[in-house]
């Protein structure tokens, strides 16, 4: 939730220099992530809205068609997902290396190849309409699962870098001293 918060009100305040400034308005980067009724709906349609943007063209279509020449064309969407998912891991883990000058550890990356995994079951299971009848959750039901996972998945695998380094309370610090500079 920090991450989200954080995200959301650096890009609100972007926008809003932006739009100042140059008089254009610039796309939201999330829809709403926390009315996600599952994984594919999340990383695909709701999160960070920039990266499935650059990774389906870039990654994902790709594989996918290089997939289709080993396999058949309604099994090759799986490696198409999990190379996005890996390629977003390391990309992150770069970030991260930039942002606290540490090691990557791989558990970002951990993080990612675990949900690409769990999206690409997810779908599996989607594509048999008969489970996908009898196993049809209520939307209420599916958000809290769907969030809960990427809530309790982060906690374990994506954050702990960032609070061994101690980014998060140099970043809310650094929030803290901003928000008394613009009062004064």
């Amino acid at each position: 939730m920090h991450l989200y918060l954080e995200i959301e009100i650096i890009l609100t305040f972007v926008k809003v220099v932006v739009f100042i400034s140059l008089g254009c308005d610039l796309e939201p980067q999330s829809n709403k992530p926390y009315l996600a009724t599952s994984l594919q709906d999340f990383w695909g349609r709701r999160w960070n809205l920039m990266v499935p943007a650059i990774l389906r063209p870039a990654v994902y279509a790709p594989m996918r068609r290089v997939s289709e020449r080993k396999m058949s064309s309604g099994w090759a969407l799986f490696p198409g997902i999990l190379a996005a998912f890996i390629v977003s891991g390391l990309v992150h883990e770069l970030l991260f290396f930039y942002l606290i000058r540490e090691m990557p550890t791989g558990e970002v990356t951990l993080f990612f190849v675990l949900h690409g995994v769990c999206t690409a079951v997810e779908l599996a299971v989607k594509k048999k309409t008969t489970v996908a009848q009898r196993w049809r959750l209520s939307p209420g039901v599916s958000r809290v699962l769907t969030v809960g996972f990427v809530f309790v998945t982060g906690g374990w695998l994506f954050t702990p870098q960032l609070k061994r380094s101690g980014v998060m309370e140099r970043f809310t610090s650094e929030a803290v001293l901003l928000v008394e500079f613009i009062k004064r």
